[in-house]
């Protein structure tokens, strides 16, 4: 899939694309061309344009120096963010970013909701929408303010969970909720990985920021996102306490739980005990038990057995471990 945009009266307007997989006026004349699990025509379409569009394995790479370099006067900046497969499925998957001084070229294989958000609030952004430049920083700016909205998410998600841990529920309720603990930490770590590799990409953008017009104001920018990258970390840091913290108190209340049920069943065992010793005893086979031929020796039997299950349910009472 491959969507144009141009600046338009407000954000950014997606050119009509009839034809998008041959060259023309409408993709020459874009400041921001996305590409979304492109095909070949398409990606030869982009590539008509001058630049180079990477493979998803050429994405996936790890090696910084095949993340970000500069190509022929070219950026190529690659990020890894949260999204959603075609399928619904919640993934991290790297997004490049291929910056030119004619326009702003985006390749991706999942679905970041910043890329849908953004288009329509373009102009609302600190830098703008008028050149690929600050596309490129509205944008990043978009996706931070997303990661910042599913840091919010996680928070309130684990004060959720921690008030159901903390009451009385029961135990499949702490299963769940250790579940959904899990879920978010999941998530939080996809975070932090994306935050990591934005602010790497900010400030190799900032390093090779020279020249131009209104560049002082475009370092002020990236200055900025780069803190409120830095305050967004310290927040994730604080909230992966939580989930350890979380994980912990539901172990813990699970741990109580299942004590008990042991407590419960070491006492019954305990209590059936002693009758089992009187029983076991007139199981023997001994020649010399007068007390069997005596009529009383039933019933003597079965009051010895009760009365020491009582006396044991009592002596554990008098103990506290009741």
């Amino acid at each position: 899939m491959l969507h144009a945009y141009v600046a338009g009266k407000r954000g950014l307007m997606r050119l009509d694309q009839d034809t998008p997989m041959a060259p023309g006026p409408q993709i020459s004349d874009a400041l921001w061309v996305d590409l979304y699990r492109p095909l070949d025509s398409q990606v030869a379409a982009v590539e008509a344009l001058g630049v180079e569009v990477p493979t998803l394995a050429d994405m996936e790479e790890i090696e910084i120096s095949n993340r970000l370099y500069r190509d022929d006067g070219i950026d190529y900046m690659t990020v890894v963010v949260p999204g959603q497969t075609p399928e619904g499925r919640h993934v991290s998957g790297p997004v490049t970013f291929i910056l030119s001084p004619q326009r702003l070229i985006t390749v991706r294989h999942h679905t970041p909701r910043s890329f849908e958000t953004f288009p329509d609030r373009a102009d609302r952004a600190t830098a703008g929408c008028s050149t690929p430049n600050r596309i490129f920083l509205g944008l990043i700016d978009e996706i931070v303010a997303r990661q910042a909205d599913l840091l919010e998410g996680i928070g309130r998600a684990l004060d959720a969970v921690s008030t159901r841990v903390l009451g009385n529920v029961p135990q499949d309720e702490l299963q769940h909720a250790l579940g959904e603990v899990g879920r978010q930490g999941e998530l939080l770590g996809r975070i932090r990985l994306a935050l990591l590799t934005l602010e790497r990409t900010l400030s190799f953008y900032d390093q090779t920021l020279v020249g131009g017009t209104g560049t002082k104001e475009l370092h002020t920018v990236v200055k900025n996102q780069i803190r409120d990258i830095g305050s967004l970390s310290e927040h994730g840091d604080f909230l992966s306490s939580r989930v350890s913290l979380t994980v912990d108190a539901t172990l813990g209340m699970i741990n109580l739980a299942q004590n008990q049920t042991v407590r419960i069943v070491s006492v019954v065992a305990a209590l059936f005990m002693p009758p089992t010793l009187i029983a076991s005893m007139y199981g023997m086979n001994f020649a010399n038990m007068p007390e069997l031929n005596q009529p009383w020796g039933y019933p003597l039997a079965l009051a010895l057995m009760v009365g020491s299950a009582v006396g044991t349910w009592a002596f554990f009472k008098w103990k506290n471990w009741l």
